[in-house]
């Protein structure tokens, strides 16, 4: 088994800790992020009653008839908001859909004028009142968690503990509800089809939830596939493409995948929950010149957080 830096690490360290153990939560956090590029956090702001809950009311809303389920999708939304159908995700430079269907929730804009066709109205399930309030609330939580994280990473990166805060703050994340469907009959599926393929984030960071079901894998430098495995009240969390890009490859990107489960457990349903943190479209992620050196020169071209995004939602199927 390959030997892999994916710390555990305690928020409350940082947000409410002495000085020196802040700095020692900042270096634990800023290294793991660039040899791994994921962590485990606890002590996140999420109560396990509220995460309890939170699965029951997904599993409700999966559990509804297909015909509810699709009055909630707009595919003129790019699966940015409400439900997204099975077969209609893939893996970039996969050939074949992901086996899942989910649903997104995203940014509730709070002192700022915006546009509609930048943040669409969230989708408002008639069927099920609390499924409404609980995902605004994780999305909130999950959200403040991911401010504060930033704030660690910017430390690391020698900036202003602020620096991510003006791209954030009303920024364009997103909530996603994921149900990895049973498979009936596992010998009808395409042979490459899989829970999630092998791929990387978008976004800057990941907060995710612990699945109700294993099978996430990380891929190591070394070549190997590796478990992660988080303690039920912990959240996972990695790096996105966009801090990637923005940190010129310091903080790693790292491709992770979710495997189908052995066959005798393929008639199960895996549920899981991602927060992808995004900042606002116009942010530049252009690599920062503190990442560029004759050692490490820039690794790519100058971007805007919104058209690498648009890229990437066309390269995995959400936008034509």
């Amino acid at each position: 088994m390959a030997l892999v830096n994916i710390p555990r690490l305690d928020l409350l360290q940082y947000t409410q800790g002495r000085a020196e153990e802040r700095k020692k939560f900042v270096q634990d956090l800023g290294r793991a992020f660039n040899e791994t590029g994921f962590v485990t956090i606890a002590n996140h702001g999420l109560s396990q009653e509220l995460i309890d809950e939170l699965y029951a009311i997904v599993k409700g809303f999966f559990d509804l008839p297909e015909a509810v389920k699709r009055k909630y999708e707009f595919p003129e939304l790019a699966g940015q908001r409400g439900y997204t159908a099975k077969g209609k995700e893939k893996a970039k430079d996969a050939n074949t859909p992901d086996l899942k269907e989910f649903w997104q929730r995203g940014q509730t804009i709070v002192g700022e004028d915006y546009a509609k066709a930048d943040f669409p109205d969230n989708i408002i399930v008639d069927e099920l009142p609390r499924f409404n309030e609980v995902t605004q609330e994780v999305y909130k939580r999950l959200e403040d968690a991911g401010r504060e994280l930033l704030k660690a990473i910017a430390s690391y990166l020698d900036l202003e503990e602020a620096y991510f805060e003006k791209f954030v703050v009303n920024g364009n994340s997103i909530l996603r509800a994921i149900h990895y469907f049973p498979i009936e009959n596992p010998a009808a599926i395409p042979a490459d089809a899989v829970r999630a393929g092998a791929h990387e984030d978008i976004n800057l960071i990941t907060l995710l939830i612990g699945a109700s079901a294993d099978g996430l894998e990380v891929w190591t430098k070394d070549g190997k596939w590796f478990p992660i495995k988080a303690k039920g009240e912990d959240i996972v969390v990695n790096v996105g493409d966009m801090l990637q890009r923005l940190t010129n490859n310091k903080l790693k990107s790292t491709t992770h995948r979710v495997v189908n489960p052995p066959r005798e457990l393929m008639k199960t349903s895996r549920y899981s929950v991602p927060f992808f943190l995004h900042p606002k479209a116009s942010m530049s992620l252009a690599c920062l010149d503190a990442c560029i050196s004759e050692d490490y020169p820039k690794a790519y071209q100058d971007y805007t957080a919104g058209q690498y995004l648009d890229e990437r939602l066309r390269e995995i199927g959400l936008k034509m």
